[in-house]
């Protein structure tokens, strides 16, 4: 079951790009401006037709801090994403770098977002290894994002709700914190094939500064 979860998961992300040139198909890759709430009971669609349901432990909610949680970074030491750094953060939440609608997803964080960087924390998390990371953001010339990953002890899929029980993927979330950690926007894309509304993401970063 599993294991053809995934493949139908793998199949559904890189289906449009199957016939086109790359950066057409990124062009025109859908936006989902809705959200869906993360944790148990909830769940999100994969070609719309596909219920993916959410799990975890806990969830990420707007008005609280980010859960406590470890993942790791690109030189493989464990990083608590729930410790305040005293910035902004954007935190993208992609399923895997290495599926199109998440390489977009994470080129829009790097790139479209109008000089935010220099303020605020860009950062990826995905279930990837930290070498196939590494070797994204190199292949991709992507400097200025952060990637953390919840591969080894996948506590930040847990903590926040993120877990795609059935695939043991992260769900496509983009989620922004204060200064001090507390989340103020949260959304948890419902059609995991389609880019979630990084710009509202970017809005509601930019009103925290």
């Amino acid at each position: 079951m599993s294991r053809t979860m995934l493949s139908l998961l793998a199949a559904a992300l890189c289906a449009s790009v199957a016939v086109q040139a790359a950066d057409s198909v990124q062009a025109d890759l859908p936006v989902d401006k809705g959200t869906v709430s993360p944790g148990d009971g909830n769940f999100v669609t994969m070609k719309k037709d596909t219920k993916l349901p959410l799990s975890g432990s806990g969830v990420v909610e707007i008005g609280k801090p980010m859960p406590s949680a470890m993942v790791v970074g690109g030189d493989m030491k464990p990083v608590d994403i729930g410790q305040p750094t005293g910035k902004v953060r954007i935190i993208s939440v992609v399923p895997s770098v290495d599926t199109k609608t998440c390489e977009k997803q994470t080129h829009q964080l790097s790139e479209d977002n109008k000089g935010l960087d220099k303020q605020v924390e860009m950062i990826t998390v995905s279930r990837d290894l930290p070498f196939a990371q590494g070797r994204f953001a190199k292949e991709a010339k992507i400097k200025n994002v952060t990637f953390l990953s919840d591969y080894n002890m996948r506590e930040f899929g847990d903590k926040n709700g993120l877990n795609i029980a059935p695939i043991g993927l992260l769900a496509r979330a983009v989620i922004v914190t204060d200064k001090d950690n507390i989340v103020r926007y949260i959304q948890v894309v419902p059609e995991i094939t389609a880019l979630p509304d990084m710009q509202a993401a970017m809005k509601a970063a930019r009103e925290l500064l």
